[in-house]
């Protein structure tokens, strides 16, 4: 009995580390983080010595920090060795990502702070959560914290997340039809980490089926993302 060749033949795609890119230039820009992107692009002019970038995961906090460090000359904190840092930095601007996501070393950042200040310096935290819920008990540091600008970034909207899957795609020098992106900006998780990884998961099934990105494909990779399968076959 013949076998069945029905099915075009699976090649195993390379993986060559498409990196997304964090420049400026590669900021889609739109409503919901418009207000951010200005206060990154006016740097140093900031209305506080102190700025907290808070929005839900997935929102393109990372991507705004990073654009800020490159621009700020800015280093990189880890939350959890605030003081160990504090005597090295000198003047030099600081970025600490994700200062919410394990409670807060308050008198850290506290002395941080004040360091920032007396250096006429700057410092940017991200957060998931405005200041007010970071659970903050020490009254100086809930002081300094109601004295630092807060901008909020919201999740993507259409705009935005069409932009960036557009975006995502090109990095990997493929073409996608507008209706595609479309269905995806209509179906998927309003995130951008959700866009990147459907962007990857399409492009690989792509090229294991050596076709080009269709809607079907599209509509069968988000189902299976939906039905939770961590590494499927499509």
């Amino acid at each position: 009995m013949a076998a069945d060749r029905t099915d075009p033949p699976r090649q195993l795609p390379l993986d060559l580390g498409h990196g997304t890119g964090y420049s400026r230039d590669e900021l889609v820009v739109s409503s919901t983080n418009a207000q951010a992107v200005a206060l990154v692009d006016r740097w140093p002019d900031w209305p506080s010595p102190v700025v907290v970038l808070a929005g839900p995961a997935g929102s393109g906090k990372t991507h705004l920090a990073s654009i800020w460090l490159a621009r700020a000359g800015a280093i990189r904190v880890d939350a959890g060795r605030i003081e160990q840092c504090i005597a090295d930095l000198g003047e030099m601007p600081v970025l600490i990502d994700d200062i919410d996501k394990h409670p807060v070393d308050e008198t850290g950042l506290f002395h941080l702070i004040n360091a920032v200040r007396g250096a006429g310096s700057s410092l940017l935290l991200t957060a998931r959560r405005f200041p007010s819920a970071w659970g903050v008990a020490l009254p100086d540091l809930i002081s300094r914290l109601k004295a630092a600008a807060t901008v909020e970034i919201h999740e993507p909207d259409d705009l935005l997340l069409a932009g960036v899957i557009t975006k995502l795609f090109a990095d990997r020098q493929v073409e996608v039809e507008p209706h595609v992106v479309q269905y995806l900006v209509r179906r998927i998780e309003r995130s951008l980490a959700t866009a990147m990884r459907v962007v990857e998961r399409l492009d690989r099934a792509a090229l294991e089926r050596k076709t080009p990105i269709t809607r079907a494909l599209a509509a069968e990779t988000v189902s299976a993302m939906d039905e939770g399968q961590g590494e499927f076959e499509i």
